[in-house]
């Protein structure tokens, strides 16, 4: 019998049945969105509660800023053909001390290679965030800022960015070389792409 690739809708079923963690999340619910054609790979932390109850990625303020870091409204930023979304975690961790719960860790290792691996046409990857980062990146910057500083090293390939929550409010106003220079950069960029 020949072997068979997978497909990506195959792998996409696969993770949406996806019970790996569950008995470590309150509950099991995968949020992502990929199809083979999308142009720019967006990878974040994991879905809020927001983001869990409704099923939509990045439905919710943080979202809202991302897209306009990007520069496209929400028909184009859920247009599955132009934009993949693959969190780190695909589900809801639950709640902490600070906020949310790191992505579980399971999902990445599990899942990211498979999916990937089916999107041919990635020209640009968002690494959102120190669990995006830290996985992807072989890099000698050791936090955050350091890194999202040092865009250039990784742009137009890969762009990496801090995640677009309002609760870091206080790093966007800290660091205001990160709208003024690297925002225009990825802009410029997600427009040629799409």
């Amino acid at each position: 019998m020949k072997n068979v690739a997978p497909n990506l809708s195959l792998v996409l079923r696969e993770i949406r049945n996806c019970r790996l963690c569950a008995s470590e999340i309150p509950e099991p619910r995968p949020v992502l969105r990929a199809k083979a054609s999308a142009k720019i790979l967006v990878i974040g932390q994991a879905p809020g509660t927001k983001v869990h109850a409704s099923g939509i990625p990045w439905n919710d303020a943080s979202g809202k800023r991302l897209r306009e870091w990007m520069a496209v409204d929400e028909q184009t930023f859920y247009d599955d053909t132009k934009i993949a979304i693959v969190p780190m975690g695909f589900c809801y961790p639950g709640k902490g001390n600070g906020g949310d719960l790191p992505p579980r860790p399971e999902c990445a290792p599990t899942w990211h290679d498979q999916v990937i691996s089916l999107l041919p046409d990635i020209k640009c990857t968002l690494l959102i965030g120190m669990y995006a980062q830290n996985y992807y990146l072989d890099t000698d910057h050791e936090n955050l800022t350091e890194r999202v500083k040092s865009w250039r090293e990784f742009a137009p390939e890969v762009f990496v960015l801090p995640h677009p929550s309002p609760r870091n409010q206080l790093w966007l106003r800290r660091n205001d070389w990160f709208e003024q220079e690297t925002v225009p950069a990825l802009q410029e960029t997600v427009q040629q792409i799409l």
